[in-house]
């Protein structure tokens, strides 16, 4: 097991974060797989560690959209803070790599008994809000350059990596775009010299270069985030 944290759990007062990780597991995220499913009982909760998961819209049943992202910073499972069983997005892994997991009966005891969780994932939830507003309006109103910018800044620090695996196919997925529209702005990106890609594998080169062609969007999720949970 890798020796960075969870920072949600970093949180917790000693007293319960020991007690919520005597009844954690380790499990290893693997690429692609689906975690939960929209509309169904959660089954478990998941603490990333050194993995991150994309949350997935559904429209008509079938993927359409990836509005949030989940690593070290945060968890999946959050809605069971509101005394909600059923998962509204689809989780999939992005990023293989460690994670806490607690089975749902297991964590709702725990959260009953935890007052410092259970403030600490009200917040959280609330951020996550407030990822989930942004990427919306983000969709609407801001072209793929800046979109894809944001996209790989916040895939960058999940990952705690320069380099990560990634097809064209699966970001015009994640951004809800024609393939052509991502090779069109991944190649803009890679002749302002802030990205190499080739053949899946992607480098981050120039990180302040990246932020400054992303939109708005980027940092206004890291500000919400800095001002409840940092």
């Amino acid at each position: 097991m890798a020796t960075i944290e969870n920072h949600l759990i970093e949180l917790l007062p000693q007293k319960d974060r020991q007690r919520l990780l005597a009844i954690c597991e380790p499990v290893q995220l693997v690429l692609g797989t689906v975690l939960c499913e929209s509309g169904k009982p959660t089954r478990h909760v998941y603490f990333p560690i050194d993995g991150f998961i994309s949350l997935v819209t559904l429209i008509d049943g079938e993927p359409a959209l990836e509005v949030g992202m989940v690593g070290r910073e945060g968890m999946v499972g959050s809605q069971l803070a509101l005394g909600v069983v059923t998962a509204p997005l689809r989780a999939l892994v992005q990023g293989s790599g460690a994670a806490w997991r607690i089975g749902t009966a297991a964590f709702r005891r725990e959260l009953a008994q935890s007052l410092a969780l259970q403030r600490i994932l009200n917040r959280y939830a609330y951020v996550l809000m407030m990822q989930l507003t942004t990427s919306a309006a983000c969709l609407r109103f801001h072209l793929i350059e800046p979109r894809l910018a944001r996209w790989l800044l916040m895939s960058q620090d999940r990952a705690h990596s320069d380099r990560f695996h990634v097809t064209q196919e699966f970001l015009a997925y994640m951004l809800g775009v024609r393939r052509v529209g991502i090779t069109a702005a991944a190649g803009a990106l890679q002749r302002r010299g802030l990205i190499e890609y080739s053949r899946g594998e992607l480098t981050v080169v120039n990180r302040k270069g990246l932020e400054a062609a992303t939109c708005s969007c980027y940092a206004a999720d890291r500000k919400a985030y800095a001002e409840l949970l940092d």
